[in-house]
This record gives C-alpha cells, sequence and structure tokens, in this order.
C-alpha cells in the first residue's frame, strides 16, 4: 500500500513539474505506457492468487484513473497558457489611426431607401419583402396583367429559364408580387410598403436595368383615393423636409388598380435646382390607384366587403431629386470619387426627429 502510495506522489511530482506538453507526454508514456510503471502494476495481477487480486485490483485500476485524470488536466492547462502566449504575441494593434481615404461612406439610394422606411413606419406602414426571382403568376397575372400586355414582352422583362414543371420566372418587374405575396397569405386590414430591387430591360441617363422601387398597399373596409392622396402628401413633405406640397392628380391606366392616377409635384425649377412647395412647374412623382377588384379576388379577398389603394415611385429618381444627381448610371459606377461626394456618414441614420440628411 505504501508503496503505491509512494509511486503515486511521484507520479503526480512529475505531472506537475512538466513544463510543456513534450515533458508532459514523457510521464504519461512511463507511468501508462505500455512498459510504464502503472502498466506493469496492472500486468502483475495475472500472476496473483484471487484473494490478492481482489484486493489489488481495485487500487492498481483506481491509480490509473487518478493518473490518467491528473495528465488530463496538466495538458488542458499547458494548451491554455500556450495560447494566451500565442495570442500576446500576434495580437494586432487596432490603435493605429484610421487611414482617411479608407472611410467607407452611405451610398445615396442606401440612404434615400431608409428614408423611405422610416417615413412610412411613423404612418403605420409595415415593411414586407419578396424575393428578386419571381413566379409569372405572381409578376403578371394576379396582378391582372393580360398575357398580350406589352410589359410581358422580351423586350422589356427579364426572363429565367422554364422549370422542370414548364413554369416560367421573372426578374421582378416592379416590387407589386410582394403585395400578391401579401394578400395571399394575410387578411386585410393590410397596410405594407414593399422596397427593393427591380429589373426592367431599359438603360440611359434616367433608366438604368435594375433599379430600386417603393410600392405600397393599404386594404380594408373602408379606405378611398383622399387616404391616398393624404399619404403621398406626407410623405413628400418628409421626404423633401418641406412644410406644405401642391399635387395634382392625372387620370391614368394600370391593370392592378381602377380608377388609376398619377401624381405631379408642383417645383421651381429656376436657379439651376428643383424646389419643391412653390412655384409653377410641376414633376411626376408617382403612380397609384385604387386595388382593382380582380386582383384582391385573384388573391382570395373578397372584393364586395373589401378595397383598397396602391401606390409606387421609384428610390433611384428620389435620390436623384433630393441630392441633384443627374445620371442613374453614376449610381452603380463604383467611382470612389462620386461616393466621397454624394455618400453619407455610417452614422447618419434617418429619423423624423432628428433629420432626414443631417
Amino acid at each position: 500500500m505504501s508503496d503505491i502510495q509512494g509511486l503515486e506522489r511521484q507520479i503526480q511530482d512529475a505531472i506537475a513539474g512538466a513544463a510543456d506538453e513534450a515533458a508532459l507526454e514523457a510521464v504519461r508514456v512511463s507511468a501508462l505506457g505500455k512498459k510504464g510503471s502503472i502498466s506493469e502494476l496492472l500486468k502483475s495481477l495475472g500472476a496473483m492468487s484471487p484473494d490478492e487480486r481482489k484486493a489489488n485490483g481495485p487500487l492498481f485500476n483506481t491509480l490509473r484513473d487518478r493518473v490518467a485524470g491528473a495528465i488530463a488536466a496538466r495538458k488542458a492547462a499547458l494548451e491554455e497558457r500556450a495560447l494566451d502566449a500565442r495570442l500576446a504575441f500576434e495580437r494586432v494593434d487596432v490603435t493605429l489611426p484610421v487611414r482617411p481615404e479608407s472611410v467607407g461612406t452611405i451610398h445615396p439610394v442606401s440612404q434615400a431607401f431608409d428614408e423611405v422606411v422610416a417615413i412610412f413606419a411613423d404612418l403605420g406602414f409595415a415593411v414586407a419583402e419578396g424575393p428578386d426571382v419571381e413566379y409569372d403568376d405572381y409578376n403578371f397575372t394576379k396582378l391582372n396583367i393580360p398575357p398580350d400586355h406589352p410589359a410581358r414582352q422580351m423586350h422589356d422583362t427579364f426572363y429565367v429559364a422554364k422549370q422542370a414543371d414548364g413554369s416560367q420566372h421573372v426578374l421582378r418587374t416592379h416590387t407589386s408580387p410582394v403585395q400578391v405575396r401579401t394578400m395571399l397569405k394575410q387578411k386585410p386590414p393590410i397596410r405594407i410598403i414593399s422596397p427593393g430591387r427591380t429589373y426592367r430591360v431599359d438603360s440611359d441617363a434616367t433608366h438604368s436595368p435594375m433599379f430600386h422601387q417603393f410600392e405600397g398597399l393599404v386594404v380594408d373596409e373602408v379606405t378611398h383615393l383622399g387616404h391616398l392622396k393624404w399619404v403621398l402628401e406626407e410623405f413628400c413633405k418628409a421626404f423633401f423636409e418641406v412644410d406644405s406640397v401642391v399635387m395634382r392628380a392625372r387620370p391614368s391606366f394600370f391593370p392592378f388598380t381602377e380608377p388609376s392616377v398619377e401624381w405631379d409635384l408642383r417645383c421651381d425649377r429656376s436657379g439651376g435646382q428643383i424646389k419643391f412647395g412653390q412655384g409653377n412647374d410641376w414633376l411626376e412623382l408617382a403612380g397609384s390607384g385604387m386595388v382593382n377588384p380582380r386582383v384582391l379576388e385573384n388573391c382570395g379577398i373578397d372584393s364586395t366587403k373589401y378595397q383598397g389603394y396602391a401606390f409606387g415611385g421609384g428610390i433611384d429618381r428620389l435620390a436623384m431629386l433630393k441630392y441633384g444627381i443627374p445620371d442613374i448610371r453614376s449610381f452603380f459606377e463604383s467611382d470612389l470619387r462620386w461616393l466621397r461626394h454624394f455618400g453619407f456618414a455610417a452614422l447618419d441614420i434617418p429619423t423624423l426627429d432628428g433629420g432626414l440628411s443631417r
């Protein structure tokens, strides 16, 4: 018994004195290896009588387990110490000053996007999202756009290869499919905006193959064009940061609204810039209208009980108007000089109380 205790003290002292993992491995081999001291004790059980094995077996096994546990604990401590030393040696000095040329800015489209969301959130609208690659059915059919409509032709729309089941997908030409998805899964009342990327085959100074839109949808039992006009007026006052605006309505046609209305905003173009809320000029603002009953029925909503209005506009165009950007193509050219000039500081988060474009 005393020999076992002495052996254990000797091994434990060697474990505690191991300076690194290599030294600890040497201690393990000398104690628990094939010819180690504890392994030899365990081998000796075979030559003992049954009574001796009964008495010594538990002692030898307990000794082996205690030594194995001590080695594992010492190994973990050595690994942690080695990691600490490595981290101290390899640490990165983050106190170096940031190079001015490396400071990024918020893109004007991202800024306008956040401003639009902030304004409509304040007006009680939820934000709804959907995929960029959309079902032809959601993008056109459920919105009452007939098969022979010009918008469905390949010279206007990016079509994706047909699926195995024969269904056709497109790059969404507007964010109205998000309204369809919302109406299919949510019963009225509905009050959403759906900002996001859209795609059309078009490119010049005022059009881009990929651009950003926001569309709004309200569906309930009592709503009318007066509500629509008020919402757009409040949005324009907040976005362009003016005290008042004057809007005029023009009759138009959209397959998914009836009646359909386009809105113009009074402005002043003199002096080489556009000022809103004054002047005798007019600027086309947005399309809108009362949701066509067929669209409601296509989405499983009872058009005899519910009605709604929808509206939409281009976020890129709003950014161009507000920040004096003449060419939409500049948004997507990744010119750092342009981005530094028109960009916004990362912490200039748009809020209605603090100012949208501080």
